[in-house]
């Protein structure tokens, strides 16, 4: 699923429901971490590890420990840019060579409405008013949990370029639908703030894409070198 919003130089690997989990060994650092967290959390952390190694194996970089650093940011080997999601049911790891990527972010959450309130903490009133229309043409999909998705993506991409936070409301994000279905589309982050700066360039824009599939809404942001 993850890998139909990415392009072709990224490697995806992901995992719907928790089969394999009991063959995702963690190495010692790792295991350290999440010593003292439930076993739900565990079983997570080490689902999705083992997704990134799979997809590690594929760009011929060996196994290693992956461990969160700043705000949980995983650390990757050299060379290598990547994102990791999950939720209850789902685990994926996208991952690229530095050279071809100069970051990505991915998110998958349950295709569901957002609890009461958060969609007034995360939204712009520019992006409610324009879920409001994508709502009225398309019900089907939940825009509130497919913005909170973005919102989500971008900053995953947005960190490793700037190290530095980026709220919720200092990124405007506008999705499209695609013209052969209403399930997929496209999505566009202007920034509020300075933007991050790739190969001599200030970004003013982050592009991506969304996708809702086997009951989960998923997102996609991934930043180009430029030309």
């Amino acid at each position: 699923m993850i890998e139909e919003l990415l392009p072709h130089e990224v490697v995806a690997v992901e995992v719907h429901g928790d089969d394999g989990s009991e063959h995702a060994p963690l190495y010692p650092e790792e295991a350290a971490v999440v010593a003292r967290a439930v076993p739900k959390r565990r079983r997570e952390f080490a689902l999705v590890r083992a997704c990134a190694r799979r997809a590690m194996d594929k760009l011929g970089v060996p196994p290693q420990p992956l461990l969160p650093g700043e705000r949980g940011a995983p650390g990757w080997p050299p060379g290598l840019v990547g994102s990791m999601t999950h939720c209850d049911g789902y685990c994926a790891a996208a991952l690229a060579r530095a050279a071809d990527l100069a970051s990505l972010g991915i998110d998958a959450e349950p295709h569901q409405p957002l609890p009461e309130g958060v969609l007034d903490a995360v939204s712009l009133p520019t992006e409610a008013a324009r879920l409001n229309d994508l709502a009225g043409r398309h019900p089907e999909v939940h825009w509130d949990r497919l913005l909170f998705s973005a919102k989500e993506s971008v900053y995953k991409a947005w960190f490793p370029l700037t190290g530095q936070w980026l709220d919720f409301s200092e990124a405007d994000i506008e999705m499209t639908v695609d013209t052969d279905g209403p399930l997929h589309g496209g999505l566009r982050a202007e920034l509020l703030v300075p933007g991050p700066v790739v190969g001599g360039r200030r970004l003013g824009h982050l592009e991506g894409r969304w996708t809702v599939r086997r009951g989960l809404a998923a997102t996609a942001i991934t930043v180009s070198h430029p030309s």
